[in-house]
């Protein structure tokens, strides 16, 4: 389903007096429905990849292929259908302080003309899949930690995407939200949805005891089937 060809990605220099090479050579493959972890200090190039991933970012060398498209020789006409069909979630939620629950994920709909009655059926099932159908009217002020995290889980999950990309899940959240998230994200992949996890939290990784993909300085330094958190 993604797959990385030789990818390196470079910055030029700016305020430094050298090229950064964030990420260098890098090569491998994830298939439809698996749970993988992208670990690694920071700078290490998680976020990077995610951005490239998403179309964010071109790599400087290599290719990178969705469902077997180059995501970056998609026509811009075209993007945003292929984007649909990945759900992104952040640490730091990015959730609308406006606007209430039922609304961030509404939202989300909205801006891609989905129809009323479309919004009105489907929002109240993602955010019971999510436990929050009784925090509905609530604004994230008022919601934990965990909560906002939740509602940014339903607001990914509202086109139904095949891919889930977890930059960073549970950074702000104390160890019993950790897991509580972690679990929804379980559930999710266990429906078949490949759920792809970038995180420097150990426990949750060894807790998970699935397939680790490990950055250091750029490059794969290890790639295992039940892998655990190495440094």
């Amino acid at each position: 389903m993604i797959f990385f060809n030789k990818v390196t990605k470079i910055y030029p220099a700016h305020f430094t007096k050298k090229e950064t090479v964030v990420l260098e050579d890098i090569s491998f493959k994830i298939d439809k429905g698996e749970f993988v972890s992208i670990v690694g200090r920071s700078g290490a190039g998680k976020t990077t990849l995610f951005r490239i991933i998403l179309g964010e970012e071109r790599p400087t060398e290599g290719s990178v292929f969705f469902d077997g498209q180059d995501i970056h020789k998609i026509p811009f006409t075209r993007f945003h259908k292929t984007r649909r069909r990945i759900g992104t979630i952040f640490q730091d939620y990015k959730l609308l302080s406006s606007k209430t629950v039922y609304e961030n994920v509404a939202y989300a709909m909205e801006v891609t003309g989905t129809k009323d009655e479309e919004i009105e059926r489907d929002v109240p099932e993602l955010l019971e899949t999510v436990g929050l159908l009784e925090k509905a009217s609530h604004f994230p002020y008022q919601l934990s930690g965990g909560e906002q995290q939740r509602t940014a889980i339903a607001r990914a999950l509202i086109h139904q995407p095949d891919v889930i990309l977890a930059d960073e899940p549970t950074g702000d959240l104390d160890p019993y939200h950790a897991r509580d998230v972690m679990n929804i994200l379980l559930r999710i992949n266990e429906g078949g949805t490949t759920v792809v996890l970038a995180t420097h939290n150990k426990e949750t990784v060894n807790d998970l005891c699935k397939r680790v993909i490990t950055l250091k300085d750029g490059r794969i330094a290890n790639d295992c089937e039940k892998g655990k958190f190495i440094l």
